[in-house]
């Protein structure tokens, strides 16, 4: 497996790098739910409640991916 600039694989980083941009929108989008409830936007809040919901599961899909790479051995040289 080819491994980039920080020692990883670039599938392994490329899961961090997923993971850590699904949590992080997620956290944003919460504060987009808040927006669209205070403005009495009901609809647009359930909208961006759905997303925020496919982010958490992108994020915990990226954790199992990554634990399974752990597991095997596959995570990268960094950690050989």
């Amino acid at each position: 497996m080819a491994t980039g600039e920080t020692g990883f694989d670039d599938v392994s980083f490329d899961l961090i790098s997923v993971q850590y941009h699904a949590l992080k929108a997620g956290h944003d989008y919460g504060q987009y739910v808040r927006d669209a409830e205070n403005a009495g936007m009901t609809e647009i809040a359930e909208f961006f409640k759905e997303v925020m919901s496919q982010s958490s599961t992108w994020a915990k899909r990226c954790h199992e991916y990554l634990t399974q790479l752990t597991s095997s051995g596959d995570i990268g040289a960094a950690v050989r």
